[in-house]
């Protein structure tokens, strides 16, 4: 047996902080690790979140074959902190943090979100909402004195009810959405690929199981791979199908393809459930689709940095308010009434199903097939990719040269056209005098180097993103 600080323990390894949560390689998230950082939330709870000894803290994870062991040491620090650990079983995120909003308790969840499968990482929520990126310096530096003993409980037994609370938020909201509707369901390996099918059926769907598997896949909804756009429009045209469903690991980013087997851009997603919703303000980071601004529907749009924290804090005072990011996943601000008199209940965190829902259900509502929403809108195309294994040192190095020195600039933006305008909120994005949009970061999550465009077509917009990842490729050290 040992004594050590969280912050001994933190600050002697590698696993940091990303855009939400603490990320790492999984051979990184020690028992120590998983442990000390549990515990330096717990107790910054205690010091600044008004939680009291004893209360409840829910966590879950997701299906990575590490999650379990992680589980295990969030659910010893729980019980060593003089806490309650309430296991809700593998279930969304967004599922999770509903539960512990309507408890008015901590949760934790393990997952690795969509990043690459030797990656795992851990969220975490205070009652009020997501942990914010102020959170994480009380956290990172906590002097608490633990006794690491590798204890490694067995995980008490799953409660169920957090799962149901989740799926009735929209049966209420959402009852006969999809009656008469075939609809393709892409489960892979998500945590919520049960639950969400349950979700479909009950809102009148046949649905179709595609591709469940049981190795993890890690699906990015920022970045979908032409194979799996051509295996969309293959089921499509196979099955016949209406629409295509799907989530990221943990089911807070959404997935979804007209009738024709086109996936949307998660941004025009966020904009749609916005629309559908009737807000009056619109947060989202600074990569998203400028057809927010365009489409002249919001009184107010906040552009923040890229990470939910940020589109959260973002949020803060304003009404009547959605968030959502470039990915898809949809943030609520506010509690919107339905017209069948139910309640969305505020939930500032990133939830695929909702912006799913809403989109279906505004096509119904203007009387357009999915593929004729995209007609309600300007003509801007998006689209993203990453360079792995991009060390950020260097990544941040190019944007360093490329934001300070205007020559570099033009000569790396000249492939492109001419410099119009920069912005460096969260990274560098280049508008050029054509309207066209380059914008490169350093993943906050991985050693990757992230890339979006915007343009007037889909077609010029991929040309552009195939061109920027050549030029960063070529620049790899």
């Amino acid at each position: 047996m040992s004594f050590e600080t969280v912050q001994s323990i933190l600050s002697s390894s590698p696993v940091t902080f990303g855009t939400s949560g603490l990320r790492g390689l999984v051979s990184d998230l020690d028992y120590s690790v998983c442990y000390a950082v549990t515990s330096g939330f717990l107790e910054h709870g205690l010091q600044s979140r008004g939680i009291k000894q004893g209360s409840e803290i829910f966590f879950a994870h997701d299906l990575r074959p590490s999650s379990p062991d992680v589980a295990k040491a969030v659910a010893d620090s729980i019980r060593d902190a003089g806490m309650v650990p309430v296991f809700c079983g593998t279930i969304p995120t967004p599922a999770l943090a509903l539960a512990g909003a309507k408890h008015n308790v901590p949760v934790i969840m393990i997952t690795g979100s969509h990043i690459p499968f030797d990656r795992n990482g851990i969220k975490f929520f205070y009652p009020d909402g997501e942990m914010s990126k102020a959170d994480e310096a009380p956290i990172l530096s906590s002097q608490k004195i633990i006794l690491m003993d590798q204890g490694k409980m067995d995980l008490p037994e799953a409660v169920s009810w957090p799962a149901t609370l989740y799926v009735k938020r929209y049966i209420d909201s959402f009852s006969g959405l999809f009656e008469g509707l075939k609809i393709g369901h892409f489960q892979h390996s998500s945590v919520g690929r049960d639950l969400t099918a349950e979700l479909l059926q009950a809102l009148g769907a046949e649905v179709i199981v595609l591709e469940r598997t049981k190795e993890f896949v890690p699906i990015d909804t920022e970045a979908v791979s032409q194979a799996d756009r051509d295996k969309a429009i293959a089921w499509s045209t196979e099955h016949n199908l209406d629409l295509i469903f799907s989530t990221d690991g943990d089911g807070d980013r959404p997935l979804l393809a007209d009738e024709k087997g086109f996936y949307f851009q998660g941004d025009l997603l966020g904009v749609f459930a916005a629309r559908y919703l009737g807000a009056e303000s619109v947060v989202t980071p600074v990569s998203s689709n400028s057809v927010v601004e365009q489409s002249g529907w919001f009184n107010n749009v906040v552009r923040t940095k890229i990470g939910s924290p940020y589109v959260i804090e973002g949020m803060t005072g304003e009404h009547s308010v959605v968030g959502y990011e470039a990915n898809g996943g949809t943030l609520v601000g506010s509690d919107f009434s339905m017209l069948n008199g139910s309640i969305i209940s505020k939930l500032p965190t990133r939830d695929a199903l909702l912006p799913a829902l809403a989109t279906v259900a505004l096509a119904k509502r203007e009387k357009k097939k999915l593929s004729q929403l995209r007609d309600l809108l300007p003509s801007r195309f998006t689209c993203s990719d990453r360079v792995t294994n991009y060390p950020k040192t260097h990544s941040t190095k190019l944007i360093e040269e490329l934001t300070n020195d205007s020559a570099k600039l033009s000569e790396f933006i000249a492939p492109f056209g001419r410099v119009a305008s920069t912005d460096d909120t969260d990274g560098l994005r280049i508008k050029t005098t054509d309207m066209e949009i380059v914008h490169l970061r350093p993943s906050g999550n991985a050693p990757e180097f992230r890339v979006y465009v915007e343009a007037v077509s889909q077609e010029r917009a991929d040309t552009l993103l195939s061109l920027a990842l050549k030029m960063i490729q070529n620049r790899a050290p």
